[in-house]
């Protein structure tokens, strides 16, 4: 049928993800009997533990399935905030807590909220491409800086001070972040946070992966004030991504503001899922999360030196979340077409840099450790076997 209405512009705006193309390809090799390896997924390849899974089942045959508060359950905001207490040290007040659907929904409400059209954003280049387009959701103008090794591809606050300008209105920064599992330093993520504050503009934190950090233990960015946005979510560290279900911890006057979108943008989160996340703090649930975040830091110990090695070098060792950001430039000088070639050629599935920015997105690849060590193991085999005989195709 003929469409004879114009769509919304902004929705030109709105890039596909590239890698998709990618992953419908591995999906036909796998078809044909091919034997694929998934490092492109960016979701844990651990599940909800029992505990969790017997709370849905009892919220099910309770008929547990109305409608929240457009803010959640208070049992689990109250879980939430418990938790805050006991991992960071910080006095999280409940009533700051909104539960989304996903941090996704949780980052909309914030630019719904926080960015007029016309405004500007901060946020780095490479970085989840999802945050320029909630941004651009809201007619606001995603404003990239390029960061490269130098300062672990994340935002400094020199960085922030030479990038604002008239029209900034704010900044959205991600720790760790997708693609690169970098943080800001803490103390560094301070002076972020007051060199926006002092310019009149807010700040949010994308906390998503934060449980799942390796090296230091993590803090919150909500110790640097109670004016800050923070998203956090239980996809990753509570390996529950369909189940949709994040929050926000916004300021406490803003709570109202933030709990009136909600009513109107989505009503509220899954009922079912929030019953079930209550038991994501249970004390056995708490130490299976443990044990599975040492799991990934493991992979991350083999896998980051073990591609060094094979000749994809990181050039900065991810400090959190399960990706790391290897330089493809001495094999090829687009990584689009050398993950492509990765996964004809050996069956090695990877993301190209295409999709996370465009700072030399054709020099990095993203690969995922979320899987199993036999599985790591084998895809840097293959590498290792493909790389030293290869030719490199001529530009």
């Amino acid at each position: 049928m003929d469409i004879r209405y114009p769509l919304a512009q902004r929705t030109a705006q709105i890039e596909p993800f590239h890698v998709m193309e990618l992953t419908k390809r591995a999906a036909a090799l796998e078809a044909a009997g091919r034997p694929v390896i998934h490092l492109n997924i960016g979701e844990p390849d651990f599940t909800a533990p029992e505990p969790v899974v017997a709370a849905l089942e009892r919220a099910a045959r309770a008929g547990h399935t109305q409608y929240t508060t457009a803010t959640g359950l208070a049992a689990l905001r109250e879980a939430i905030a418990c938790d805050y207490g006991e991992r960071y040290g910080l006095d999280i007040a409940p009533s700051r807590i909104v539960v989304t659907a996903g941090a996704s929904a949780a980052l909309s409400l914030a630019c719904c909220a926080l960015v007029d059209p016309g405004a500007a954003v901060l946020m780095t280049d490479p970085g989840y491409p999802c945050n320029r387009h909630f941004v651009t959701a809201f007619d606001g103008v995603p404003q990239p800086v390029a960061v490269g090794p130098e300062t672990r591809f994340q935002l400094t606050r020199a960085l922030l001070e030479s990038h604002w300008h008239a029209g900034t209105r704010g900044v959205l920064v991600a720790s760790p972040a997708n693609p690169t599992g970098t943080s800001i330093p803490f103390d560094e993520l301070g002076r972020i946070v007051e060199a926006a504050r002092a310019r009149g503009g807010f700040a949010i934190v994308d906390e998503i992966y934060l449980g799942l950090s390796y090296d230091d233990a993590p803090r919150s960015a909500l110790a640097h004030g109670d004016d800050l946005v923070v998203t956090n979510s239980f996809s990753k560290y509570f390996h529950m991504t369909g189940w949709r279900l994040g929050w926000l911890v916004v300021p406490e006057a803003l709570a109202p503001v933030f709990e009136k979108l909600a009513q109107n943008l989505y009503i509220c989160a899954s009922t079912l899922a929030q019953h079930a996340a209550i038991a994501c703090f249970d004390s056995a649930s708490l130490s299976e999360y443990e044990s599975r975040r040492n799991e990934f830091r493991r992979r991350r110990d083999y896998i980051v030196p073990a591609l060094r090695n094979a000749g994809l070098p990181v050039p900065v060792t991810p400090d959190g979340a399960f990706y790391a950001w290897a330089d493809c430039s001495a094999h090829s000088d687009d990584s689009w077409q050398f993950a492509l070639e990765l996964l004809e050629r050996i069956h090695v599935s990877v993301v190209p840099g295409k999709d996370f920015g465009h700072h030399d997105p054709s020099r990095y690849l993203r690969l995922s450790y979320a899987n199993s060590m036999d599985r790591l193991q084998e895809a840097i085999a293959r590498i290792e076997r493909y790389l030293p005989g290869r030719e490199r195709p001529r530009s």
